[in-house]
């Protein structure tokens, strides 16, 4: 089967992994609603070149996913400009580091409002258009904290814990319909946010660049090379493929070994 005139909507995709996905699936001839909560020319510039480059048909939707309001009306959006909802890939998020006694309230509400209330509104405002189609995919970008732990993360493992609790419950609920819900849990990924780090982090440590990726931004990753957003993207499009139509309810490590730690 291929995954040609589907529609995906990837949430948080205007940079980084979540654009990165959105390209993969636009290769494969998906069509792509890609979301942030700027809106700006550059933000459409950016979906519009998607649409060109893939012969795709691409709309950029701007929703804040702190809101379930905006996440439902999201997809409710995807919908209208591009005719359906297939695939759904709750990507957005944000960090705070912070001891738990120490961490502030409000910040605390917002990533959990951001990483797991953006999956739970939007999956649950995609899935009766799953039905309706009679086909779904949906793919939580988690983490390898969402299987693991680090300190002064309290409130991001947390919600990645629970980004991978709800995938479970989720593909027990459409486990007899062509619906399939899994989790892919990255390690350190390349991106350009990642990136601006490294200057500042060698200066910190009097490392230089190899140095600081492999003691410090890598420490905790054994093969001590960053995932790329070309391989998630990758693995996001093989579990929409029909290779994968009995995946579901698990998640998936591409972290350099992490979680085998």
């Amino acid at each position: 089967m291929s995954l040609k005139g589907k529609v995906a909507v990837v949430t948080g995709s205007n940079s980084g992994i979540g654009l990165g996905i959105a390209e993969a699936l636009a290769k494969e001839g998906v069509n792509v609603a890609i979301n942030s909560f700027t809106d700006r020319p550059e933000d459409h510039a950016l979906a519009q070149r998607i649409a060109d480059e893939h012969g795709v048909k691409a709309a950029y939707i701007a929703a804040d996913m702190a809101s379930g309001e905006a996440c439902r009306a999201l997809i409710a959006t995807a919908k209208e400009k591009l005719g359906s909802v297939d695939i759904l890939v709750p990507n957005a998020g944000i960090q705070h580091v912070a001891p738990i006694d120490k961490f502030e309230p409000a910040m605390w509400d917002r990533l959990q409002a951001i990483i797991l209330g953006s999956t739970f509104h939007t999956t649950a405002a995609a899935l009766p258009i799953m039905r309706e189609r009679g086909w779904g995919r949906i793919v939580v970008i988690a983490s390898a904290h969402g299987l693991t732990a680090s300190p002064f993360k309290s409130a991001y493992v947390a919600a990645k814990h629970g980004q991978v609790g709800f995938v479970k419950v989720c593909a027990l609920e459409t486990a007899q319909e062509p619906i399939t819900c899994n989790a892919i849990c990255p390690g350190y990924v390349l991106t350009p946010l990642v990136e601006a780090q490294i200057p500042d982090t060698m200066k910190q440590y009097n490392m230089d660049r190899e140095t600081v990726i492999r003691e410090v931004l890598l420490q905790r990753q054994p093969s001590k090379q960053f995932a790329t957003v070309e391989q998630l993207g990758g693995v996001v499009t093989f579990l929409c493929s029909p290779a994968a139509e009995q995946i579901t309810g698990t998640t998936i490590s591409v972290d350099g070994g992490w979680t085998a730690l």
